[in-house]
């Protein structure tokens, strides 16, 4: 069976990291996009015959036209793309510097639509193809201190549904994984932080960032295992359109949706009163 060639973005720790090495190990050609050569070189190294490294800034057109065209050129087709590259921040939406925010969702949503929109005239070509969008337990649910964080991660994840509707009449598959929290660099080095902090917030945000920076490096989720969860989804005919990873992700998932419920069914008079003729 001809081996399916990947597109993987944010290759140089993490998931990127995590999900390449899995994937090459199981026979797969990938393109193992980093903006820097040197933090993958050991991954081409390794895999001399099956990855090429692509120089591939998520937010620059230029690097993302190139990289899709020398990953088609060298090995023909593009059938699985990850949409990995991606950075946190942490402060209250009061806190949160401007600047720092714009360039998070720079990187975390149009930087994913930047490689998303190279990728789809390739697949629509091959009437198949499967896109996988890494966004976060905090696409679906929120807490205190990564307000704007979640903003982009809602934004990958209503942007990845709405592709989901656009595409699978063409024979491409949309999943959009929601890892809760995992031992990457995203509580760490990846992530920046509000550079004032209030008083007021202390004890909602401030504590927030202080429970995630102290659990950098002990988080129960294990990158390989979620390498190992998502080339699975891609093995299988009917993959889920929302993929939780991790304990942590399920259970925030499951309260997030009683809370839902609850609020849907509490004001329900009131939503169907506003209709004409309701009354």
């Amino acid at each position: 069976m001809k081996k399916k060639v990947w597109l993987i973005t944010g290759c140089s720790t993490g998931f990127g990291r995590a999900i390449a090495l899995t994937v090459l190990k199981s026979g797969a050609r990938v393109g193992v996009g980093a903006r820097k050569y040197e933090d993958v070189k050991d991954i081409i190294s390794a895999f001399p015959e099956t990855a090429i490294a692509l120089k591939l800034d998520v937010t620059k057109e230029a690097e993302v036209n190139a990289a899709v065209a020398d990953l088609v050129d060298q090995f023909g087709a593009i059938d699985v793309l990850v949409n990995n590259a991606g950075i946190g921040y942490f402060g209250s939406i009061e806190e949160s510097n401007e600047a720092e925010v714009r360039r998070m969702f720079e990187i975390n949503f149009w930087g994913l639509s930047n490689v998303t929109r190279e990728v789809l005239p390739y697949m629509r070509k091959q009437q198949a193809g499967h896109i996988i969008n890494i966004a976060s337990i905090g696409g679906l649910t929120s807490f205190p201190a990564l307000g704007y964080y979640h903003a982009t991660k809602y934004a990958v994840d209503g942007f990845s549904e709405a592709l989901f509707k656009e595409v699978t009449p063409l024979g491409i598959k949309v999943t959009i994984v929601a890892p809760g929290a995992f031992r990457t660099d995203w509580a760490g080095r990846s992530a920046n932080e509000a550079p004032a902090n209030i008083a007021d917030y202390a004890a909602t945000a401030g504590a927030t960032m202080q429970w995630i920076r102290s659990i950098n490096g002990t988080q129960p989720g294990d990158p390989d295992r979620a390498a190992e969860a998502i080339l699975k989804v891609t093995e299988t005919s009917k993959p889920p359109l929302r993929l939780l990873l991790g304990q942590d992700a399920v259970d925030a998932a499951y309260e997030k949706l009683e809370l839902l419920k609850n609020d849907f069914d509490t004001w329900k008079a009131t939503s169907l009163d506003v209709n004409y003729g309701s009354r």
